[in-house]
């Protein structure tokens, strides 16, 4: 499900702060900069409006945000909820013992970790990242929650690229975003 479709008049306001970066990180890749929106008080506070609007009353208990851009958007949705925030760090960044998953991008291979017991079984959590493009860091963060017993409400960002599909990796899992870019 799309803000955008539904035509939630903040939208255009988001959408116009993303900047599009061609070639970056690498050459053919159109790169998606949030960095742009986060400069726009207004932009930025309508998109974290949003998400709160859609997930207050919800009952979720954990937000975890995707590294890095995922730590922007979730801890003040978390607070706004009334919800614990948990990281999913990159390897290597994580004190103490963590858990791990391996996924790929669609310019190559990463890992996300998480501390062991951040997320007690049957919480409700909801994963916050700002863009799902291929599906496997949503994917990657959902087994994480998942092997420890959470159960995954539904996945959040700010952007879609629907044209790489990456809702299909998440096996039907509810996804919510407010910007596509075909």
């Amino acid at each position: 499900m799309s803000a955008y479709r539904d035509e939630d008049p903040r939208i255009h306001g988001i959408r116009t702060q993303i900047r599009v970066v061609p070639n970056f990180p690498q050459p053919g890749i159109m790169f998606q900069d949030i960095t742009t929106l986060l400069l726009d008080p207004k932009a930025f506070k309508n998109t974290i409006d949003l998400f709160v609007e859609r997930y207050k009353g919800k009952n979720i208990s954990v937000v975890a945000g995707v590294e890095a851009r995922g730590f922007i958007f979730g801890p003040p949705i978390a607070l706004a909820i009334g919800a614990k925030f948990v990281p999913l760090r990159k390897p290597r960044k994580l004190p103490g013992e963590v858990i791990s998953e391996k996924y790929i991008l669609e310019y190559g291979s990463d890992c996300l970790e998480m501390h062991v017991g951040a997320i007690k079984p049957h919480e409700r959590a909801l994963v916050v990242d700002d863009l799902i493009a291929t599906g496997g860091t949503l994917r990657a963060a959902m087994n994480l929650l998942e092997r420890v017993g959470a159960e995954v409400i539904e996945c959040a960002c700010v952007i879609e690229l629907p044209d790489l599909k990456g809702r299909d990796r998440l096996n039907g899992k509810p996804l919510f975003v407010l910007v596509e870019y075909h």
